[in-house]
């Protein structure tokens, strides 16, 4: 006597549609959420990297006006309204910042002066604060000719001379103003008058630099920004 046949069920074609589709959608939503952390942290270091960029702009900022020289053959700051020029000794601390006008020749063959500048200009379609930099200089000639490519890169600059520059942060718009005769006024103010060394205002070194950046929309800061320096010797200078 034989058994009756043991059949076995198997899966539906619509059983089979349903799990293959729970299993799709699973699957989408797993790659959502990782593409959504992915996307976060790109996010996340993007805002970090603007911000970065813009401290380390603002300390190469002050590192630029502490090592800034007293006027030489030229030199020293200038504004024009549209860039800030300034001679600086190449390394930090390695000149009195009252050294005359004799620094450039007394210069340490390894260090000696730069020149840079300070500009916002169109990059890639958006508005960017930059720096840049002249090689180290040793000579007058050297000095005057860093000048004046200082000036060229901020009015129409050549392909060698934006080779040279950092770009720091997107802005609308940037306004600099020194502090003279215990007040702060516009470089280009003619009411600026003398130093108390005698020196017409475009020459002397103003005692404080105010710097005010408008920052563009759609970064992490954006608005208005202000920055003071005060020259570090100023103190001294009056007691």
């Amino acid at each position: 006597m034989t058994g009756r046949p043991i059949r076995t069920r198997g899966f539906t074609l619509v059983e089979v549609l349903v799990a293959v589709a729970a299993m799709a959608l699973l699957s989408v939503m797993a790659w959502s959420g990782i593409d959504a952390m992915g996307s976060a942290q790109t996010r996340t270091r993007e805002r970090s990297e603007d911000v970065l960029a813009l401290q380390a702009g603002l300390s190469q900022w002050r590192a630029d006006l502490d090592a800034m020289t007293q006027p030489l053959a030229v030199g020293g700051v200038d504004f024009d309204g549209r860039v800030l020029r300034i001679t600086r000794y190449a390394v930090s601390g390695d000149f009195p910042a009252a050294a005359g006008p004799d620094a450039l020749a007394s210069a340490a063959p390894d260090s000696g002066i730069r020149v840079v500048a300070w500009g916002a200009r169109q990059v890639d379609g958006r508005r960017q604060w930059l720096r840049w930099q002249s090689a180290a200089v040793r000579t007058r000639a050297e000095l005057q000719l860093a000048w004046l490519q200082a000036a060229q890169w901020g009015q129409n600059p050549t392909e060698e001379l934006r080779r040279h520059e950092v770009a720091i942060a997107g802005l609308d718009d940037w306004q600099v103003f020194y502090f003279r005769n215990d007040s702060w006024s516009s470089p280009l103010s003619s009411a600026a008058g003398t130093s108390a060394a005698g020196l017409p205002a475009q020459t002397a070194l103003p005692d404080g630099v105010r710097l005010i950046l408008m920052l563009s929309d759609g970064q992490v800061l954006s608005g208005r920004l202000q920055h003071d320096w005060a020259r570090p010797t100023l103190g001294a200078a009056r007691s």
